[in-house]
């Protein structure tokens, strides 16, 4: 587990994706009222600005979310997000991808509420065909509750690249030929966020509970770009203009950016931790 003792700013590298096949949705960013549906919340999730901006509100009776109409294999999603300001202890704000059932793949940003004046914890995990518990934990370099910062998922059937502002922070590979470990690859997800209430575990393990008297709590999304592909069939998503699905790597100036972040700002690393893994680490930590 590695602390951040850097609390400086640090520059983003900026991705330039160009996306313009047929089978690709969305690109640019675009418009609440025709990208998704408002599936929870009784009310707590809103759409305003003409389509440009939506709230999740959280308080004691419930949370709220949305997910996207459309469903992907593979690509590249961005969203801006404006996490709830001062004491969000006990609450979660999402960003991620999923599929349905028991079997499903996800891939996840986790927003996990601090004490005023603690920072957030951002958690990203990955799971495939029901199993997940490959979490990495970030704080970052900026107070997410001021303004809004852009936060992207690039998945290929090569990896899956989480990054914040521009910046990668996290990679997993597709080890799935070496080691066995199944990749999501076969079923198509949807972009879906939430707020809710997880008190009982968020929030330094739970220690710190939800301060009821200051909800509602809010979290702010806007510019929703998607640019995936569509088609259920892998094969037909193999397009030549799809420039996030042939990155099969990093660049050296990104792969130097990706350690950076990880020695600075992360603080939980699923394939760092022997304790919980006393009988060897999971296989894709030590794939070359």
């Amino acid at each position: 587990m590695a602390s951040s003792s850097n609390p400086g700013r640090t520059p983003p590298l900026v991705a330039a994706i160009v996306c313009s096949v047929l089978l690709l949705a969305g690109g640019a960013a675009g418009n609440f009222y025709q990208d998704v549906d408002i599936t929870w919340g009784d009310g707590r999730g809103k759409i305003l600005g003409n389509g440009q901006l939506l709230t999740l509100s959280l308080d004691r009776s419930s949370g709220s979310g949305f997910q996207s109409k459309n469903q992907y294999l593979y690509g590249r999603f961005d969203m801006q997000i404006k996490l709830v300001p001062g004491n969000s202890a006990g609450t979660v704000a999402t960003f991620y991808l999923s599929s349905q059932g028991s079997q499903h793949d996800e891939i996840d940003f986790e927003f996990l509420g601090n004490a005023s004046g603690e920072p957030y914890t951002v958690h990203t995990n990955v799971y495939s065909q029901g199993k997940g518990g490959r979490e990495q934990q970030f704080r970052m370099w900026f107070d997410p509750t001021k303004d809004f910062h852009t936060y992207s998922v690039l998945w290929n059937p090569s990896h899956i690249l989480f990054y914040v502002d521009g910046t990668p922070i996290r990679e997993y590979r597709n080890t799935e030929a070496t080691t066995g470990v199944a990749f999501p690859r076969a079923q198509a997800m949807r972009v879906y966020a939430s707020l809710w209430d997880a008190e009982e575990w968020a929030t330094q393990g739970g220690r710190v509970r939800t301060d009821w008297s200051r909800a509602p709590f809010t979290a702010s999304y806007r510019g929703l770009a998607a640019s995936g592909c569509t088609s259920q069939d892998a094969t037909a998503c193999a397009n030549p203009g799809s420039p996030w699905m042939y990155q099969q790597q990093l660049d050296s100036a990104s792969q130097d950016r990706l350690r950076q972040v990880q020695r600075d700002y992360m603080i939980y690393n699923y394939c760092a931790d022997t304790y919980r893994f006393p009988q060897g680490l999971p296989p894709e930590c030590t794939a070359k």
